[in-house]
């Protein structure tokens, strides 16, 4: 299967992305109730301009969703993954390492500082890909959810994306 390739999302993507969103929703990974078949998919405070998408043989089949951790002026320099799902058959095929990879990659090219998330302690799949592109656990809220009658933990996972002088991790010196 050939690699996924990443884009902005397009108003038109619409449909694909509430349909992906349907078809994966469940309290391993969300804390909000299930979305309505008719709930949008793009919002106001979300629209196509804060979600990258995964594309396989010209089919939308995932999204990472990019915002920013809080509202306020002095937290602007941190990029937030706010979300991610890949539809169940392109599942096993690079699409969320490529969707997370790209998130953080213009998060980077950017000039954020640093990029951070929230999975749920018992998505131990996600954990795992997050831990593998080099996001470390920063903080536990322990038993933050009643999800489905079972407690859950949220668990704070982020990584720097410059230095101390303001370079990037990576960036060579002469």
């Amino acid at each position: 299967m050939p690699a996924p390739h990443i884009r902005r999302a397009r108003s038109q993507d619409e449909q694909s992305l509430r349909r992906i969103d349907l078809e994966t929703w469940s309290y391993l990974h969300a804390v909000s109730p299930p979305p309505g078949p008719d709930d949008p998919f793009f919002r106001d405070i979300c629209g196509p301009e804060a979600h990258l998408v995964a594309e396989l043989d010209g089919a939308v089949v995932g999204y990472v969703r990019l915002g920013f951790p809080t509202p306020l002026a002095s937290n602007t320099h941190v990029r937030q993954i706010r979300g991610l799902a890949v539809a169940g058959a392109a599942r096993g095929h690079g699409v969320g390492r490529a969707l997370v990879r790209a998130a953080v990659e213009e998060a980077r090219v950017e000039g954020f500082r640093r990029i951070t998330l929230r999975v749920l302690g018992h998505n131990t799949a996600a954990r795992g890909l997050y831990e593998s592109e080099g996001f470390v656990v920063e903080g536990v809220q322990p038993e933050e959810f009643l999800l489905d009658g079972q407690y859950v933990d949220d668990v704070l996972m982020g990584q720097m994306l410059t230095g101390p002088d303001g370079r990037g991790e990576g960036a060579l010196t002469t």
